[in-house]
């Protein structure tokens, strides 16, 4: 018990030994100097770890679409084959429609081929759930003169949306005008991606490329496509959802010119072109009337659209001499990692290593000394059981007092 108490009230304090050897010597000057490196090359230079940073990037989007195209003989403007309307940061551009028109609420044969039947007792499964364009009655009526089909109530007559149709090829010559302001609040740093060398002459005419027109805001459709790695044919047909990413990377110990935009475009919907079902972008909405006798009927639409999705991100960075400090303190402590690396070598697997013990390891008992020597206290390696000084097993000397 009395040895614990003892080895509890101890205090260790570093010894500093100078081992004289290439292997070591090299080994320490190389850990530290790849340390350094480290440090220098990619804390400091590439993560910019100097620099206080905001991530949390405020930003506003604005979109118009512009351009005509030509849908079953109808000339179709931005009010027909946009939605929503608003302009906002996400919108679809329709390029396929499939319409069933005249629809009023009322009785009708359904329109999917598992509603075929012969007899009442078929439909009758279907009653209490919910059939593809309407609510099931359980009784099987005509369809043509030589197909029946199960009874929906609802809006009738009920769609077929297996019709071929031929896509609106002019939207791939549609562009898109985007407007972006973002915002930095940790440095009240705001900027918009019209830079100060764009003029009102520049816009008329420009279309972005990544070569030529970097920072041009207005992207034609084709081209956005064409960047995401997509067939147009295929997207106008069957519909799909394509990203507009903003990228807003800020080096504000830089001149303000530094910071712009860059622009980068995927398809974010890339696993519907893997399944078989429900492949692409499609929706439906509808146009409503009344009759002179005040009858609701309406123009129901399905819809084939790309939509486009703009995504912004970024973040900015700016010196700040808290991180600095804490950084440049990771890394004056990081380097004692060598001394730590050549110990661990020196102590296990290189020759000599009970002699490096004996002179790194040292036990100092403090005790008075007889009265012949004034009471003062001496120090002096020693060994335990023997006069001559050497290394232990634990690699631990002693120092106590002697008479």
């Amino acid at each position: 018990m009395w040895s614990c108490i003892t080895d509890f009230f101890t205090y260790e304090t570093t010894k500093s030994v100078v081992v004289k050897s290439w292997t070591i010597g090299i080994i320490n000057r190389v850990v530290q100097l790849l340390i350094i490196s480290y440090f220098v090359g990619w804390v400091f230079v590439h993560e910019k770890a100097y620099q206080v940073r905001d991530t949390a990037i405020e930003s506003s989007v604005m979109t118009k679409v512009k351009g005509f195209g030509v849908y079953n003989d109808k000339v179709m403007d931005v009010a027909d084959y946009v939605t929503p309307t608003q302009g906002a940061s996400v919108f679809c551009i329709i390029t396929k429609l499939i319409t069933t028109e005249n629809q009023v609420q009322g009785y009708c044969p359904e329109s999917e081929k598992k509603y075929i039947c012969t007899q009442d007792s078929y439909c009758s499964r279907f009653v209490n759930k919910p059939a593809s364009y309407g609510i099931p009655t359980g009784r099987c009526v005509p369809f043509n003169a030589t197909v029946k089909m199960c009874e929906i109530k609802g809006w009738c007559p009920a769609e077929i949306d297996t019709i071929k149709t031929t896509p609106m090829m002019e939207v791939e010559n549609f562009t898109i005008f985007i407007k972006n302001s973002i915002r930095f609040p940790t440095f009240n740093y705001t900027k918009g991606n019209f830079l100060p060398t764009i003029t009102d002459s520049y816009i008329k005419t420009c279309n972005f490329d990544m070569v030529n027109n970097t920072y041009c805001p207005i992207f034609r459709v084709g081209d956005v496509v064409r960047y995401a790695q997509q067939n147009f044919t295929k997207l106008a047909d069957k519909g799909g959802v394509i990203g507009i990413k903003i990228g807003w990377m800020c080096d504000l110990d830089k001149s303000d010119d530094q910071c712009n935009p860059s622009y980068s475009f995927t398809r974010l919907d890339a696993m519907s072109q893997k399944n078989a079902v429900s492949p692409g972008y499609n929706f439906r909405f509808a146009k409503y009337y009344k009759t002179d006798n005040g009858t609701d009927y309406r123009t129901l639409v399905k819809a084939y659209a790309i939509r486009f999705d703009v995504l912004v991100n970024g973040n900015a960075g700016k010196f700040n001499m808290i991180p600095t400090l804490i950084n440049m303190v990771a890394a004056f402590t990081s380097v004692g990692v060598g001394t730590v690396l050549c110990d661990i070598i020196l102590l296990n697997f290189l020759k000599g290593a009970e002699q490096y013990k004996a002179k790194k390891f040292e036990e100092v008992s403090d005790t008075p000394l007889d009265s012949q020597n004034k009471g003062l206290y001496r120090a002096q390696l020693s060994l335990r059981h023997n006069a001559m000084m050497r290394s232990n097993d634990s690699g631990a000397f002693s120092i106590e007092c002697y008479s």
